[in-house]
């Protein structure tokens, strides 16, 4: 079976991550090429929150391998995670595959008018400001404290398929 490869897609809330990862999905369905995606965001959503309650669960990675198990036998070698914070943890998420994939990590940057417009549509209407505040900040944080292996791409005036297009191509899964 070829190598496993992962493409971890993170970035602030607004900012497009599962929107583009459903566009790479629809893109590489459209090309007939086998792969999984799995938003990360819910690999641990509970409360009270795991990583606050029992830090040393690591719920998030113990779901991932056994979902990625799942997949692997299926015969799959190419993975799409969504996750705020994927990025920070790559070497984590990899490891918790365990089967040493070929590691592809983007962080979708976008301004925060976009993203408060983009949080808005999905809102249905007003967002509070301590919502923006806080994708703001969080921007910043994973903006500045992300790898230089870590591949930047702003989603101001593109498109998901645009998007999912540099995503698809920045893992050799599509042409460029």
């Amino acid at each position: 079976m070829p190598r496993s490869e992962v493409l971890f897609v993170g970035g602030r809330s607004g900012v497009g991550k599962s929107t583009a990862a459903e566009a790479l999905h629809d893109l590489l369905v459209a090309a007939d090429v086998p792969h999984a995606v799995v938003e990360g965001d819910l690999l641990d959503l509970a409360h009270p929150a795991p990583h606050v309650a029992h830090p040393a669960a690591h719920l998030a990675e113990r779901n991932l391998s056994a979902m990625w198990a799942a997949y692997r036998e299926l015969g799959h070698h190419r993975l799409v995670v969504t996750n705020t914070v994927s990025v920070l943890r790559t070497a984590e998420l990899a490891a918790a595959m365990g089967d040493d994939p070929l590691v592809t990590a983007v962080l979708l940057r976008a301004s925060d008018t976009t993203t408060a417009g983009r949080l808005a549509r999905r809102a249905g209407g007003a967002v509070p400001q301590a919502q923006l505040a806080h994708s703001t900040a969080t921007a910043g944080r994973l903006d500045s404290a992300v790898a230089d292996t870590v591949t930047r791409v702003d989603t101001d005036g593109r498109t998901p398929a645009e998007v999912a297009r540099v995503l698809g191509a920045l893992t050799g899964w599509l042409p460029a």
